[in-house]
């Protein structure tokens, strides 16, 4: 089933339609910091996105908050982006190894919003249910995106998009990608996986997103192991190509363990 947004999951533990920030009173066509409180949380997702690969010399990077449904502002406000949704040509196509894959028609600017990675939003445990029901041979879309907090706390979201989803289910693992993936929260704490273009893409060129978030973050802010090589069996080939290939798709323990 398409859906363009993310929708609360089976186990109904986090609802991402539900609006929990209250809306800023800007009267302005378009908000600025620092008279928007929706700014003062973070940065805005138009703005922050094309300097994000260069925070390499911070500790860590500023949320991304947008404006939401109770603001004043008006639709035109540069701090909606990614609630606006894909607005560039896409195709999902057959490729050679990879099985389905996404391309773009269009050249896409370094910064650029490309899509969101729209599924189920899932608790642990049912996202946990759901990984460990899975065979080795059924193609996984289970994202676990994990938030590293100044003071050590780690907010973690769980998107499923195996039966309710958009175009981002498609896209491929790359060891070097395109895209990069950011948190940005428009209405509550769950946040939408918005992904951007990490560099100019022409048209015609796959789109791809390295799956364990390493691409544009810290080495240890990814919970990924470096497996036995017994373990290496139950993983998954990479067949991206690239010179840094890893040999194996990105393999997090976390979901797969038992209590």
């Amino acid at each position: 089933q398409y859906s363009p947004d993310s929708v609360a999951g089976a186990d109904g533990e986090m609802d991402p339609s539900e609006v929990t920030f209250p809306g800023c009173s800007c009267r302005s066509s378009s908000c600025a910091a620092p008279e928007c409180p929706c700014l003062c949380r973070g940065h805005s997702s138009s703005g922050v996105c094309l300097g994000l690969p260069e925070q390499q010399e911070q500790p860590f990077s500023s949320p991304v908050f947008e404006c939401n449904s109770l603001c004043l502002c008006g639709e035109g406000c540069q701090n909606r982006l990614v609630q606006r949704g894909l607005q560039l040509r896409l195709q999902v196509f057959r490729t050679h190894r990879k099985g389905w894959g996404v391309r773009a028609l269009e050249p896409i600017p370094r910064g650029s919003f490309v899509c969101e990675y729209a599924g189920e939003v899932l608790g642990f445990a049912e996202a946990q249910r759901r990984i460990q029901a899975q065979s080795p041979q059924e193609p996984n879309y289970i994202i676990a995106v994990r938030e590293h907090l100044y003071d050590g706390r780690v907010m973690e979201t769980f998107v499923d998009p195996t039966r309710i989803g958009n175009v981002g289910r498609f896209l491929n693992h790359s060891c070097e990608p395109n895209l990069f993936m950011v948190p940005v929260r428009v209405d509550s704490m769950v946040p939408k996986l918005a992904l951007f273009a990490a560099t100019d893409i022409s048209a015609g060129e796959e789109l791809s997103y390295d799956y364990s978030g390493r691409f544009h973050n810290g080495p240890g802010a990814s919970r990924e192991h470096k497996p036995p090589e017994e373990e290496n069996s139950l993983r998954k080939p990479c067949y991206c190509g690239s010179r840094t290939c890893a040999s194996f798709l990105p393999w997090d323990s976390s979901l797969f363990s038992t209590p």
